[in-house]
């Protein structure tokens, strides 16, 4: 049977990639699990956001989101029928350790061990990601990540999750796009915990890079060989050659990347950045020994690149919009800025990397029988294979790629609006439904491998 989608996976996008190259799909646990109070897990900072009259689209939540909590067999089933390595998902704190503190709640934990057992019976390897911005909510009334504890509690909480999956789970993440916690969490107030302090935002870095540091170093000590961290990163380019748009690049790379890479790899804050931000960032003695704990692999988020000028006031650089195709969420298409990130990161950072996330939400149109043809996804994921293979002929280690999302789902502040999702998902009925991406990222795995 031609299955749509065949077509467009006729063109070798996979052409420069090493033969062992890593593909995959993602999700987060908010976003798909639903059971928000099943087997004792407790509320977390995106249960209480969602509770805030106007913060999420149509006062919308995660209560049952995807409901993969009581459909994870079925949903692992589907995973491995697209031909998949690995599968990235994250860990609901509250949910293996209520409030934040304590000891392990089995029955929460139970879960992901079932997952895993599912995984690797399919043949599915699975990624953890022990923190994708679930914060337990009693952590959040003790200071949240501003306060130097929450760090503590974060490396508590990893060494409960190796506990129950370090015998399986050969690759660990401590933290998903730690920019967006702390920016949009605690700056911009636009997610969770929905806090408008920059100098809060500024102390969330700090501790957030601190807690990944402090549960590497006990990931290490229990014997974990594959240990990373995510950042959502992109390309900052001046909109000109004058001094003004040079330096609003150069400030928007420096808040973007160089704030968290550079302590990670090169175990210091750069010194521009801090010039540039104000405030003292709250660093103790050994704090950065620990947070440049040696990596085994960078997890790289991209969806888009900038484009930047000055403005009237330097601190607030302006982007400037390239007059370039968007995806549903606004953000320019612009597959060219991976290839140069990825460059740039191997060269100035020098560590293998995975590409952890990169899709696009498009204005899906569903036939009667629930299937997608989503060809504006497929160009999209397709141009950006492309330039990681462009990136890998040009010496970049990178070593994997993941799609965002595997399915539809709670897309944070946007709700239920945003679809990013290879499979649709009827929120009524929980049906799943590949799309022709999905198809079409099954066939393309397929020809890298020569099946």
């Amino acid at each position: 049977m031609t299955i749509v989608g065949q077509e467009a996976a006729s063109a070798d996008v996979t052409a420069g990639l090493p033969a062992d190259f890593c593909w995959g799909v993602a999700t987060s646990a908010y976003q798909i699990e639903g059971a928000v109070d099943a087997d004792g897990r407790t509320q977390s900072i995106w249960d209480t956001f969602c509770r805030v009259p106007g913060a999420v689209f149509n006062s919308e939540n995660g209560d049952v989101a995807c409901d993969h909590y009581h459909r994870m067999p079925a949903d692992v089933s589907m995973i491995a029928g697209l031909g998949v390595d690995a599968y990235r998902f994250s860990v609901s704190w509250p949910r293996v350790q209520p409030g934040g503190r304590g000891p392990l709640n089995r029955r929460g934990a139970d879960f992901y061990s079932r997952l895993v057992d599912e995984l690797l019976s399919a043949g599915v390897q699975p990624w953890i990601t022990l923190y994708h911005w679930d914060l337990p909510q009693e952590l959040e009334d003790s200071g949240g990540w501003p306060a130097r504890d929450t760090a503590y509690r974060f490396a508590e909480y990893a060494s409960l999750v190796h506990s129950v999956l370090g015998d399986r789970v050969p690759t660990w993440t401590t933290l998903n796009e730690p920019w967006c916690s702390a920016m949009l969490g605690y700056h911009q107030g636009v997610h969770a915990p929905g806090r408008r302090d920059f100098g809060d935002a500024m102390k969330a870095v700090h501790h957030l890079l601190l807690g990944h540091g402090l549960a590497a170093q006990a990931l290490r000590s229990l014997g974990v060989g594959e240990l990373g961290i995510t950042l959502n990163m992109g390309c900052a380019t001046p909109f000109s050659s004058s001094a003004a748009d040079i330096d609003a690049a150069r400030r928007a790379d420096g808040l973007g990347t160089r704030i968290y890479l550079d302590p990670l790899v090169h175990g210091r804050y750069p010194a521009d950045v801090l010039e540039d931000i104000g405030v003292s960032l709250p660093v103790a003695e050994g704090d950065l020994e620990i947070i440049s704990t040696p990596l085994d692999v960078l997890g790289v988020n991209y969806y888009s690149s900038l484009t930047f000028r000055g403005g009237d006031d330097p601190a607030s650089p302006v982007v400037v919009p390239q007059s370039l195709p968007v995806t549903a969420m606004g953000w320019e298409i612009v597959p060219s800025g991976l290839t140069d990130l990825l460059v740039r990161l191997h060269n100035d950072y020098g560590l293998p990397m995975v590409i952890t996330e990169n899709g696009a939400a498009f204005d899906d149109v569903a036939g009667s029988d629930g299937f997608v043809a989503d060809a504006d996804r497929v160009s999209y994921i397709a141009s950006h294979i492309e330039a990681v293979g462009k990136a890998c002929s040009l010496g970049a280690d990178v070593r994997g790629y993941f799609a965002w999302s595997l399915m539809d789902n709670f897309e944070w502040a946007y709700g239920y609006a945003k679809r990013f999702g290879i499979v649709r998902v009827d929120y009524e009925t929980q049906e799943r439904v590949l799309k022709q991406s999905a198809h079409w990222y099954r066939d393309t795995i397929h020809q890298h491998r020569g099946l």
